[in-house]
């Protein structure tokens, strides 16, 4: 016990057999938590009795003491964060417990409970949450759609082991706009990908037009579908778990194992057509949901290519309703963007016309969020505010053409003056 808690690179993880993966990889963790700790206690049940040792800025202040009979198994930690070190030492239960239901979520049929007993953040009592869910990575996926519309009934999981590799994905779409796929290497969120994500885009590309044109989903005039259109609205988890993870930076936020690519893709590849085979109804929904969104991908491009036509034509054009202002240069102008005409025209009476510019927006702007690009670049308020700023958009946006550096947003104090402010 000394020498884990004492010594780095000391992990059970180097034997080979401790355990069949792990997330660490350097065997520093427990020893590095006791030297960032002023105490830490630990307690061993093992070999039918409880064993304690208590530590002092990291050295032990006596051996380890065999204690009481017991027939349980494992090891509880406690220890005290060093307040010198960190500039914070009170914990945030939220934040604990979401990686609590996340571990649940990754190891189905896992129990975790977290208890906060802290008398100064509970109120008559301990908060507990317990988490356990028997379908895993299907249970994180419908917690992740609870509020959204699904775009086809099923949610789709599988999972396949390989020699020192495993994969577990589920996936389902939805009718929003946006994607939200998650990827875990050994139960380690890798924010930023890495190969395992690659394997299943590039599979899931490929697979989706596949399926489109033998089912004649797809017009032979039709351009293949994109990623982009493919993963519109699609909720995904992958979760993979291998012997000897490599991860791109200390951070563990990207996975680098070139077998990660290529197993998650022929797993991919091979569950999810069966799934289509087996399910066409659904499988249908989802192509025309990502034909749906190759069309508005097309229009948009379309729409964005009138939008720059249109700003390159009205660059000594501005929008009509814009009181600009004398100055041209950026670093003192102002713009302020207020709601409706007759505000505009009160502000357009009490303003500086040196520096201060008054753009007025009708009603309620659109809802960008819940839009797709095509629709939201015909808009008229929008087509006005870029315009206006003169930045551009997507591609062509560049901060440094903005027209003015400070831009105000100046609406009724009342719950619609925040709703529209929150849409601007």
């Amino acid at each position: 016990i000394e020498v884990i808690m004492t010594v780095l690179h000391a992990g059970g993880k180097f034997d080979g057999k401790s355990y069949a993966v792990s997330g660490g990889l350097h065997g520093v963790g427990v020893s590095v938590v006791n030297a960032l700790s002023t105490a830490l206690d630990v307690e061993i049940r093992k070999d039918g009795h409880v064993w304690r040792q208590h530590y002092e800025m990291t050295a032990p202040t006596g051996e380890l003491v065999k204690g009481e009979a017991t027939d349980e198994t494992g090891t509880q930690i406690t220890f005290w964060a060093d307040g010198s070190i960190f500039e914070t030492t009170v914990y945030t239960f939220e934040t604990l417990a979401r990686r609590m239901q996340e571990m649940a979520f990754l190891n189905k049929g896992l129990s975790i409970t977290i208890r906060d007993e802290r008398p100064e953040h509970t109120d008559g009592g301990p908060t507990v949450n317990t988490f356990h869910y028997d379908e895993g990575l299907a249970d994180y996926v419908r917690h992740i759609n609870t509020k959204k519309e699904p775009a086809h009934a099923s949610i789709i999981s599988f999972e396949e082991d390989g020699d020192g590799i495993s994969a577990e994905i589920a996936m389902q779409w939805n009718q929003s706009y946006t994607s939200s796929v998650h990827t875990f290497a050994n139960t380690i969120n890798t924010a930023e990908g890495g190969t395992h994500e690659e394997g299943f885009h590039s599979a899931l590309t490929t697979l989706v037009n596949r399926y489109a044109r033998d089912q004649k989903l797809l017009r032979e005039r039709e351009e293949n579908l994109t990623g982009d259109d493919i993963r519109e609205g699609l909720t995904a988890i992958i979760s993979i778990k291998l012997a000897d993870p490599q991860f791109e930076g200390q951070t563990k936020t990207k996975l680098g194992n070139t077998e990660a690519k290529s197993f998650v893709q022929k797993v991919t590849n091979e569950h999810l057509r069966d799934w289509f085979e087996r399910n066409p109804g659904e499988a249908k929904d989802i192509v025309s949901k990502a034909s749906q969104a190759a069309r508005a991908r097309v229009a948009a491009r379309q729409a964005r290519d009138l939008t720059r036509r249109r700003t390159l034509l009205e660059s000594t054009s501005l929008p009509g309703k814009l009181s600009d202002c004398q100055s041209t240069n950026p670093e003192e102008c102002e713009v302020y963007i207020v709601e409706g005409d007759s505000a505009g025209g009160s502000a357009k009476g009490g303003r500086n016309p040196h520096n201060q510019a008054i753009l007025p927006i009708r009603g309620k702007i659109l809802n960008v969020e819940k839009s797709r690009i095509d629709r939201i670049l015909k808009n008229n308020e929008v087509q006005a505010i870029i315009t206006a700023l003169g930045t551009g958009i997507h591609e062509e946006f560049d901060a440094d053409k903005l027209r003015y550096h400070k831009v105000i947003l100046m609406t009724d104090a009342d719950v619609d003056g925040s709703h529209i402010r929150t849409l601007l």
